[in-house]
């Protein structure tokens, strides 16, 4: 499970990796705007086999891959079997169930065929921001480009609590296991439950004692930030490259696909 939230990727040395974070963020909050704005289907899964083939050539592994996208593709079909039967009318095909008649719908599934691409396609540029980008030099660059300092830090403090609370859910999660509460379904359930309630109560408790650890530092609202390096000639270069042919394609494939 920790895995799929390693950044040991982001320190190898690739084209990807060579480009200042500032470069980087901007890109990719281009890419997601216009994949957002997509109303059909090419642009956002020319941007998900671009995102999906770049991590693969600098070595992530494809079941690494896969397990990232697994929460987002679950959430994908989800929508797609919504949109089917709950809107839209041109009737594609009926299924009775019992009493209840459900309807799918043509115009409904390709609407939601479209919102999922634009779900994967927006994921994939954020998975491989963060395989090519370590954390920090990313909330550096949140904060270079005026972002709220206060919407930083929170991001900054979520990342770094998120391993330990997962750390202490490995934990919980072993210790059940080892005394039978996974052996059947009614003993799975009350140690899910036992579980989320231990994690929340961990949580507020971590919570405090952060807030208490940097109060005693001298914390007073504001998280100092190491300063960035001036962005260099070739930095504007790959900038201006790289937003003029991301809407260019954007644009082409808009307006000259069916």
């Amino acid at each position: 499970m920790f895995e799929l939230f390693s950044d040991i990727f982001t320190s190898r040395d690739n084209f990807f990796t060579r480009i200042d974070s500032r470069v980087k963020l901007a890109s990719s909050a281009v890419l997601i705007v216009t994949v957002l704005l997509c109303a059909k289907v090419y642009f956002p899964l020319s941007v998900l086999v671009f995102c999906l083939l770049s991590m693969i050539l600098i070595g992530l592994p494809v079941r690494l891959i896969l397990l990232r996208l697994a929460g987002p593709i679950g959430i994908v079909c989800v929508l797609v079997v919504l949109q089917t039967f709950l809107s839209g009318n041109d009737t594609l095909f009926a299924i009775d169930l019992l009493h209840w008649k459900f309807i799918a719908t043509r115009d409904g599934l390709m609407r939601g065929i479209v919102m999922g691409s634009r779900v994967l396609g927006a994921v994939s540029v954020i998975l491989l921001l963060s395989s090519v980008t370590p954390a920090h030099k990313i909330f550096n660059s949140m904060r270079w480009f005026g972002i709220p300092e206060a919407w930083v830090e929170i991001a900054l403090l979520v990342y770094r609590y998120t391993f330990s609370l997962l750390d202490q859910t490995s934990d919980v999660i072993s210790a059940q296991s080892t005394r039978l509460g996974y052996s059947d379904l009614r003993k799975s359930l009350n140690s899910i439950g036992v579980l989320a309630g231990t994690v929340v109560t961990r949580s507020m408790d971590q919570a405090m004692r952060t807030y208490e650890a940097m109060t005693l530092r001298g914390y007073g609202g504001s998280m100092p930030f190491g300063p960035l390096p001036r962005l260099t000639t070739a930095d504007f270069r790959d900038l201006l490259l790289a937003l003029p042919l991301i809407i260019g394609i954007f644009l082409m494939m808009e307006r000259y696909t069916v």
